[in-house]
């Protein structure tokens, strides 16, 4: 069966693009369930009733639910702003925050010949970022993960570009705002980027010091008990939680030892992996890497947590698996997880209700960490053109210079993702008020914050 070419006009272009937009538009308002804004709801809710009303921080609960803040302390100084806004204006301010962000982390992961990629590629890549079902939930539930995101990569482009004074505050940020990014400071130290590492730590810890100065109590009651309160956060075994620990809770595994050692497993696969992707000057393949890691290590990776693994789709096509990208990239689409939903006991329920853990596990394993494969005949040219440099004694002819990219980029648009339509036909049909699956009903334990 032949193949239709890709349109060659712009006429065509614009008319493929147009399609696209409306198939998708139709997706994300009548096939996943709307979020309601969940997660924005714990945090609207927290903030005003610490703020205006004098309560405490991790004793509020979204009305109807069992859910609260689960946060650092120092995630509710940062989203002191909502105080100032009404829910309506809340959830504009949260999408617009998340466009932002997004687009930080695109123009990041696409490098310095985005431009060359044209409108065509960039909404294409749009289109397949509106089906991206952790994007989707991004925005959906009004979660701040892209925002980290872009705050993480922004230290990655700084370590690429060799500007090493301020890398570091934004994952020192990150890190402050939620636990998980923290691995990101294990890996600058792996790296042996010392000053990077440093300035990571000291504002996490400047960070946390603000938040116990400005609520000691709440400071003092998070890191001895809600920080080690899972329960706070949902049920283990739910099938949204595509970490480690979820599968080892859908087998019906209750000791904390198998984790235990599946954890340090990958942290030393991780370490291995990221080490020399650091040594050979690769740092978008050493943050894919630890985006991955972080994902598996955590005790609970809602499916919406894994917008930390758009880099890795990245690394992957440019390092010559354009078409392995995609595939994977499009199993997490199908929200083919939720299938699972109800029962994911048997080989079926173990290998797909768990099928985005495997796609992480693999990215771990397999993501190339040498420099992507564009870069290595440019840098031998570079090579042998120092190496026989003309003498004024028998002049060479000018070449023409090769410029190779920055590692920093992340190649081809389409593979590099594009904006999030999630909240898409909200109009519709009404959201439930107890999000769960993408395709399921409401359930009693809505996948919440992390």
């Amino acid at each position: 069966m032949s193949v239709r070419p890709a349109p060659r006009t712009d006429r065509g272009r614009l008319l493929l693009v147009l399609t696209l937009a409306a198939a998708v538009s139709a997706f994300t308002a009548t096939v996943p369930l709307l979020r309601d804004f969940f997660d924005l709801r714990v945090y609207y809710g927290t903030v005003h009733t610490w703020l205006a009303h004098g309560g405490r921080i991790y004793d509020y609960r979204v009305p109807g639910t069992a859910y609260g803040f689960t946060y650092p302390p120092f995630a509710a100084l940062a989203l002191l702003p909502l105080a100032a806004l009404g829910r309506p204006a809340a959830i504009a301010a949260s999408l617009l925050v998340n466009l932002a962000a997004l687009a930080v982390v695109l123009r990041i992961l696409a490098g310095p010949g985005r431009r060359r990629y044209g409108w065509y590629r960039w909404s294409l890549a749009l289109c397949a970022l509106a089906l991206f079902e952790p994007l989707r939930d991004t925005f959906s539930f009004g979660q701040v993960n892209l925002v980290l995101l872009a705050l993480v990569l922004t230290d990655c482009r700084l370590l690429s570009a060799g500007r090493d004074r301020w890398a570091g505050a934004g994952t020192g940020l990150a890190a402050a705002v939620k636990l998980t990014p923290a691995l990101f400071i294990g890996l600058l130290l792996l790296a042996r980027r010392w000053r990077a590492a440093a300035v990571a730590a000291a504002v996490a810890l400047a960070a946390t010091g603000l938040a116990a100065w400005a609520d000691p109590d709440a400071s003092r009651y998070y890191w001895t008990r809600a920080l080690w309160d899972t329960g706070r956060v949902g049920r283990l075994d739910y099938v949204s939680n595509q970490s480690l620990q979820g599968v080892l809770a859908r087998l019906g595994e209750p000791d904390r030892a198998p984790w235990a050692a599946a954890v340090l497993l990958v942290l030393c696969v991780w370490a291995w992996r990221a080490g020399r992707a650091a040594a050979a000057g690769n740092w978008a393949a050493a943050f894919a890497l630890t985006g991955a890691a972080a994902c598996l290590v955590s005790p609970i990776t809602w499916v919406h947590h894994l917008v930390w693994l758009l880099p890795a789709f990245v690394v992957l096509a440019r390092a010559g698996h354009p078409r392995l990208a995609g595939a994977l990239y499009a199993v997490l689409c199908t929200s083919v997880v939720w299938l699972w939903f109800d029962d994911a006991s048997g080989p079926d329920g173990f290998v797909g209700g768990n099928a985005y853990t495997w796609i992480t596990l693999g990215l771990l394993l397999g993501l190339p960490v040498a420099q992507p494969s564009v870069l290595r005949p440019c840098l031998a040219l570079s090579a042998r053109v120092t190496a026989h440099a003309p003498s004024p004694a028998s002049p060479a002819t000018a070449a023409v210079p090769v410029q190779p990219e920055s590692s920093s980029g992340a190649g081809p648009a389409v593979a590099a993702t594009g904006a999030a339509d999630a909240p898409a036909g909200e109009a519709a049909r009404s959201a439930s008020s107890e999000p769960t699956g993408s395709t399921r009903p409401a359930a009693a334990k809505p996948q919440s914050s992390s």
